[in-house]
């Protein structure tokens, strides 16, 4: 088993980051469909269309939380199998991959319960209006059923990945994308079922992923593989997994915070038109920001790998790589975001005043988005290297210090109130990333000073 993974450590940097980064990205690029095509088709109802979309939109909040908690738990627990892999200690990573999969079956149990309780409430603290809830209500209550598919898949994906099985991966997520693609149409307007057509047909496809996923790892063709005897939670292995899987847990369960401060804004200052359009606003940035996640994720096995290796140039080298690639995807799509915002916003509806106000906003909330290869490249390489408490650091001050304060404070400053809470995201990433670009190149650069330090003594 380490033979096969030597490659890590042997092969060309720009030609392992392409061959693990290509299926990755071309994955998320259909991640990103499956996750906004329900939006897509919803907003185009002939009746109420723009209304079932913004109900819809309340729903992602929640639907966020869901994915952060498999994050929480993978994306810690991949990492550190790869470095015990790394370390040529495949046992420990068997455990924790086990280990990861059952606290995952847990966590989805305790979720499905409170999400089919409280999904009313919610929603309405969420953005929810008299005029949406009932659609937010029928889409949330259905998806609900399926949060332990969502769990399994998007946390035991990110085990396939890190063992450099990046063809795997991508195949998980093209099923289940796909199967929502064909099967979306069917129910929401074949079958007339609306909002509740979409929500179902999420479930299902999200169902045949996980079987997919959990087939694979549970079979020969894995390095590692899940086995019962592993299924336990040990706190010796699980915790570091959590304290290192908690910044990408604060990153994107914080994004759901986010949003309900968004929402509830833009409800008060521009009604539902303006929730309408922070929905697909928050499309856009899904595709903004899922194909870099995917070049991320390919550089992690690298990076881990290589760190757990003792290898610091390639660590090096990988990161290097890994920013100028970020940095030139952010800023082709800012350019395009920027010249044909209109575009963009006739994707997801068909309603001629909610494209108008969506495009405005756009310009907007996407100003600096050239820039935000900088903090995609420097957050996966603090969570490849282990380094959890810069991670940890660097989603709180963007999100909780920045962002969240901002949303009240810049309506306050601008003149269009409504335009004002758009624009605190490009000042709070303007900031954010000064600070994570500081951190990052004083932590990262004692990491790696500490890690020749140990190859030079053969440690």
């Amino acid at each position: 088993m380490e033979k096969d993974k030597s490659f890590l450590g042997t092969q060309p940097v720009g030609k392992l980051l392409f061959k693990l980064s290509l299926p990755t990205v071309i994955a998320q690029i259909v991640n990103m469909l499956y996750n906004i095509v329900d939006r897509i088709y919803i907003g185009h109802m002939p009746v109420d269309g723009g209304l079932a979309l913004t109900g819809v939109g309340v729903c992602l909040p929640i639907i966020m939380i869901i994915s952060a908690f498999a994050a929480f738990v993978s994306a810690g627990g991949a990492p550190r199998a790869s470095i015990s892999m790394g370390k040529g200690d495949n046992d420990s990573a068997e455990k924790i991959l086990g280990g990861c999969f059952f606290m995952q079956i847990i966590i989805s149990a305790v979720l499905t319960s409170l999400l089919l309780i409280f999904s009313r409430d919610l929603l309405l603290a969420f953005g929810a209006s008299e005029n949406t809830i009932e659609y937010a209500v029928d889409y949330m209550n259905i998806y609900a059923m399926g949060t332990v598919f969502v769990q399994l898949t998007l946390g035991m994906n990110a085990f396939i990945t890190a063992q450099g099985f990046a063809n795997i991966g991508m195949v998980t997520v093209m099923i289940g994308a796909v199967s929502n693609i064909v099967l979306d149409p069917i129910f929401i307007f074949g079958l007339n079922m609306g909002v509740k057509g979409a929500a179902l047909a999420t479930v299902i496809s999200q169902c045949v992923s996980c079987v997919w996923v959990v087939t694979f790892l549970f079979g020969k063709k894995t390095f590692l593989r899940l086995k019962a005897k592993n299924f336990f939670v040990s706190p010796k292995l699980i915790l570091p997994c959590l304290a290192l899987g908690l910044a990408t847990f604060i990153m994107q369960s914080s994004e759901s915070v986010i949003s309900v401060c968004f929402n509830s804004s833009l409800l008060k200052y521009g009604g539902d038109i303006a929730v309408g359009a922070m929905t697909i606003l928050t499309s856009v940035m899904q595709f903004a920001m899922l194909p870099m996640q995917g070049i991320s994720q390919g550089s992690q096995p690298i990076i881990s790998y290589n760190y757990g290796a003792g290898n610091s140039e390639r660590v090096k080298k990988t990161f290097k790589l890994l920013l100028g690639v970020c940095l030139t995807y952010s800023f082709l799509l800012w350019g395009l975001i920027e010249l044909f915002p209109q575009g963009f916003a006739k994707m997801f509806c068909s309603d001629a005043a909610l494209i108008d106000f969506t495009a405005n906003a756009l310009r907007i909330y996407c100003a600096v988005l050239c820039l935000f290869g900088i903090q995609m490249s420097c957050q996966m390489a603090f969570v490849s290297i282990g380094s959890a408490l810069c991670s940890i650091s660097v989603a709180v001050v963007r999100k909780f210090v920045l962002l969240l304060p901002l949303i009240y404070i810049m309506p306050m400053l601008a003149s269009d109130k409504t335009m004002g809470v758009y624009m605190a995201e490009p000042v709070a990433d303007v900031i954010a990333i000064t600070f994570t670009s500081i951190l990052f190149a004083v932590q990262f650069g004692k990491a790696m000073k500490k890690l020749e330090g140990r190859k030079k003594e053969g440690v």
